[in-house]
């Protein structure tokens, strides 16, 4: 019996021994599939400009609302010269056409543009996805759910693109809050830079990383032309920026194991890759001349941040913020961007004393204590300036478009807002809420339409969260670090109240100066770690004083979320319902 049982333990040492050699090459053999960013050569590829689809129609002169037919396609796309060619989502009229990032869709100040958003999606998805938190999930199995959100755009509920609003192929299944095939976007509110993407619950940050992302501009000549600021395709650029990681066979590699896997098998909270894609190029390249380029810099990336800068030293001159143009021009050396923000700025090239402008990167990730970046990720792309002087009839205005300032004095209500990051055993995040909340819990953000709040916004985490108010508008008042943040967060985790734990006599630490190029009308802003910052929401247009031209409290309502987006499908997100 004895030398049976050695036996065995024998075979068991032998097996267990081979299995654990199996699972590390194994881990071994899929790390060595990763392609080095070091061994790709940078700034071979040129910048595109990706297509641009007119959100209305001109009959007689006269711009009327324009049907537009956009789906989501699976197909393959070139990221990079040396890179074989990727599986992806993408956006496009066809699967032919369909680009990474979508069209650049083009509307005009007041003219209606109505999509039908499109799903042609398969089943299987192109990245791994977690189940384990709150998902959109097909029900025969057979479809890969999705519903777009226009970022920025001020519309009814029913077409803001509801985490539930979501649906398959042929709209063969929907979502509980689903309404309609055909989104409405009246175009009524200010000009300015929106953008569109993925907003299925729970699979944001994977829809997104596969590819299904693009640019959205609202324009007013009537207001814009007498700027004078640079126009026309060749000098005015959407630059859509995120950071993505390769296999050596050109697929998108997303890590397939959580930092908790006994909780959550594959979420991670947060996406960083080493490669950093400009208009679906990695590391592009724009032959410039030597005038001035407006260049509308979206961040797209799901948790990265950007602090831009040009090695050659030359300026950003800020335009607009968001989706909104601030009163005057501002000049800055670099500028910060948290995912999703957007910044409109004008770089005057003519200004350059060298023949080649790299516009890098150097913010840590995560921002703003992470680890610092690599010649990889602290690239961007490259200008190259040719060398001829030549007239430029574009000029800065010393004023833009003003905007009646925020009234303190205005606010109906003052809320408190707190973000919590909950740990596992390990120390790992687990998950992330808004006021200790689940989505799914009753809603407590009740505004009326018409009506500027105060929102005390309190992050209790060692993150940067970049919050997003979905329909609203807001300015930030100020940041204001917190004393004693342990005690306080002490109470705020047994109590869950602001007010009770006494906010006030914690907010009184060091104040953190709003940049002046966002001191304007903001949709994203970065609550930074251990502050709390006050921000005048306003929820009705801010160029003029009439009420929403829809009906603000029709289901299925609209949510605020953090837009680093693996917090925010798991689950920083909270409903948000008007009143009457």
């Amino acid at each position: 019996m004895a030398a049976l049982e050695r036996i065995f333990l024998l075979y068991c040492f032998v097996f267990s021994f081979a299995n654990l050699v199996r699972v590390i090459g194994s881990s071994a053999w899929r790390e060595e599939r990763i392609t080095n960013p070091s061994e790709m050569e940078m700034f071979v590829d040129e910048l595109p400009d990706m297509p641009r689809i007119k959100g209305f129609d001109v009959v007689d002169g006269v711009p009327k609302s324009k049907l537009l037919k956009i789906g989501m396609y699976r197909k393959k796309w070139k990221f990079h010269r040396d890179l074989p060619p990727t599986p992806v989502f993408a956006y496009g009229t066809s699967k032919d056409t369909a680009t990474v990032p979508g069209p650049t869709i083009e509307a005009l100040q007041g003219v209606d543009t109505l999509v039908t958003w499109q799903n042609h999606l398969p089943s299987k998805h192109i990245l791994p996805w977690d189940p384990t938190i709150p998902t959109a999930i097909s029900r025969s199995k057979k479809g890969i759910p999705t519903v777009v959100h226009l970022h920025g755009g001020i519309h009814e509920p029913e077409s803001d693109g509801n985490a539930n609003s979501w649906f398959t192929a042929r709209f063969k299944e929907k979502g509980p809050t689903w309404t309609k095939k055909t989104y409405h976007y009246p175009n009524i509110q200010q000009p300015g830079n929106l953008w569109y993407h993925d907003h299925a619950m729970g699979l944001t940050r994977v829809n997104l990383l596969a590819g299904l992302i693009g640019a959205y501009t609202i324009r007013h000549h009537d207001v814009e032309g007498p700027l004078g600021l640079p126009s026309g395709d060749e000098f005015d650029r959407p630059l859509i920026v995120f950071d993505r990681s390769f296999r050596t066979d050109g697929s998108i590699y997303m890590n397939s194991t959580g930092n908790n896997p006994s909780i959550h098998p594959q979420w991670q909270p947060e996406y960083f890759g080493d490669v950093i894609v400009v208009n679906g190029k990695a590391w592009p390249h724009l032959v410039v001349r030597r005038r001035k380029y407006r260049l509308r810099i979206i961040n797209a990336s799901n948790a990265r941040f950007f602090r831009f800068f040009f090695t050659n030293g030359l300026e950003f001159i800020h335009v607009a913020s968001d989706s909104v143009y601030l009163g005057c021009p501002v000049m800055t050396n670099e500028t910060l961007l948290a995912p999703s923000e957007i910044t409109d700025v004008i770089i005057d090239f003519s200004q350059s004393k060298s023949d080649v402008a790299i516009l890098a990167n150097d913010a840590p990730y995560p921002y703003p204590s992470g680890d610092p970046v690599n010649d990889a990720n602290g690239k961007v792309m490259k200008f190259i300036i040719k060398k001829d002087h030549e007239v430029d009839t574009w000029r800065i205005p010393k004023k833009l478009i003003k905007y009646p300032s925020p009234d303190l004095s205005s606010a109906s209500r003052t809320r408190y807002i707190a973000m919590y990051e909950y740990t596992s055993d390990i120390d790992e995040p687990t998950h992330l809420y808004i006021n200790g909340k689940s989505y799914e819990e009753p809603v407590t953000e009740t505004p009326k339409a018409g009506t500027n709040e105060v929102w005390n916004v309190i992050n209790l985490t060692e993150d940067n969260h970049p919050l997003h108010i979905h329909l609203g508008l807001f300015v930030v008042l100020e940041q204001t670090e917190l004393v004693n943040l342990e005690e306080f967060k002490a109470c705020m985790t047994k109590y869950n109240d602001a007010i009770k734990c006494h906010v006030n006599k914690y907010a009184r630490g060091k104040k953190l100066e709003v940049p002046a190029h966002e001191q304007g009308w903001k949709n994203v802003y970065k609550m930074n770690p251990g502050k709390v910052t006050k921000i005048l929401v306003r929820f009705s247009y801010i160029h003029s004083n009439a009420s929403y031209a829809f009906d603000v409290t029709a289901e299925p309502g609209y949510v605020y979320h953090c837009h680093i987006l693996d917090h925010e499908d798991n689950v920083m997100m909270r409903p948000l319902k008007f009143v009457k």
